[in-house]
Parts: C-alpha cells; structure tokens; sequence
C-alpha cells in the first residue's frame, strides 16, 4: 500500500470530532413536585442514565452539560458519581434553552467540528442510536430523529376557533440527539438570541439562518420525561427493554 492509500485510508476511518451538549437547566414545572433529572429511573437517576448512553456512544468524544446556575454544585456532584469515561465538563446554562445549548457549546473543545445536543431528560437513548445521528449529521449541515405525528392537528387561535387542519402526512414529533456541524449551531443560536427569538429546539436556530434540516426516523422509546405520567410511561419501556434483553 502506497503513502497516497494509507494516508486516505485514514482520512476515510477517521471521524470528526464531537462533543454532545446536554442542556440540564429546565425548572421540571410539570412534574407536580419531582426533579425529573434525579428521579429515579430503574433505580437510576434520569440524568445519570443520559450521561451513561453518551459515555457509550462511539462517535461521541466529550460532553458537556449546561445546568441552572443555582444547581450547579448538586448535578455536577451527580455527574462526578456517575463514572463517565469521556472528558465530562458542567456549566452554567442560561435563562432559555438557546442560552444553554450555547454556553454549552462554547465550553466544548475547540476541535469540534460536530455538535451533538440531547436533552438531559431523554434517558432512553441507545448509544448506538446516538452514533447513528452522529453519522448523518457528518453528511449535513443538521439533523434529527423525528417520529411522524399519528394525531390529527388543528391550528387555532388563542379563543380556541379551529384555523386550519395540515395534512398530518407532512408532520413530524422531532426528538434528540439532533447533529450540527459546530460552527453552524454557534453562529444560529448566537443570531436566535441577538434577535430574541423563541425556540423550542435547534433545529430552529439553523432553520433560522436559511440552512436545511434533514430529519431521520426516530424511536418510539426515546421520549422526554416531562410530566409524572412521561416517567411511569418510562419505567415500563425501560423493563420491555431489559425482558427481551
């Protein structure tokens, strides 16, 4: 094998380097009282569980986490206790999600060159399903997992009169990890919070900016825990998935 074919084989096995950003600052208002990142989840905790599955992703080599700045102490304890083997950092998050993700992703390596961000309560990720993203985020600008919407949606005003019906068949539920190539994500999230935009997620930011956003089919484990119901709901996939272990 000629240098030419050795220094291309390399160039072909070598993957980009990638830091996944959890953003960890939400309040938990629907969840009636818990904590849904130190619920427990199979006797684990939700977040603790995040971090576990990106530990484990392949293609994944940091990550860092962007909590509330007055639990800052509490969860980077929690992350010290869980043993990831990657380099692991917490930060301090912002006042919206936008804010985190970029505060996040401005203390991740300056090496990156794709930025993975999943939600800190979406313990039921697979690393492999993370690598899986990872790889189709290498090929584009952004992507996501998305689930197609089963529900008929109608589109109201605020005195709840029906505006409109879109056609279901071109809906998606977009879930997490969603994959960026890193300079991209900075620069949309930083013109998202210089124009005060709302965002509901990242994809929205690069959206913003003009870019596309490829969407990749998602997995019905893979919820958010959002309310006390989303976590009884995650207790029983979680002990599906250890039976047919």
């Amino acid at each position: 094998m000629g240098l030419f074919d050795m220094i291309s084989k390399r160039h072909l096995t070598r993957h980009p380097y990638c830091a996944a950003l959890v953003p960890a600052a939400g309040k938990s208002e629907r969840m009636g009282g818990t904590d849904k990142l130190t619920a427990q989840l199979g006797g684990i905790p939700v977040l603790e569980r995040t971090l576990l599955a990106l530990d484990g992703a392949s293609l994944v080599d940091e990550i860092v986490v962007a909590v509330s700045p007055e639990r800052l102490e509490e969860l980077a304890a929690l992350c010290a206790r869980v043993g990831v083997k990657k380099p692991l950092r917490v930060v301090e998050g912002g006042a919206s999600r936008a804010q985190s993700v970029l505060m996040a992703a401005l203390a991740a390596s300056d090496r990156c060159e794709l930025l993975a961000v999943h939600d800190g309560a979406r313990p039921l990720i697979l690393p492999e399903q993370v690598d899986e993203m990872v790889r189709l985020g290498r090929q584009t600008y952004a992507a996501a997992p998305a689930l197609p919407v089963t529900d008929t949606v109608k589109v109201a005003d605020t005195a709840g009169l029906v505006q409109s019906t879109p056609d279901r068949r071109t809906l998606f539920a977009v879930q997490t990890p969603q994959v960026f190539q890193a300079n991209i994500l900075k620069a949309a999230l930083q013109s998202a919070i210089e124009a005060g935009a709302e965002l509901t997620d990242d994809c929205s930011a690069v959206e913003r900016l003009g870019k596309e956003v490829y969407l990749a089919p998602g997995w019905r484990e893979n919820i958010k825990i959002t309310t006390a119901s989303d976590l009884t709901l995650a207790e029983a996939l979680l002990r599906e998935r250890e039976n047919r272990a």
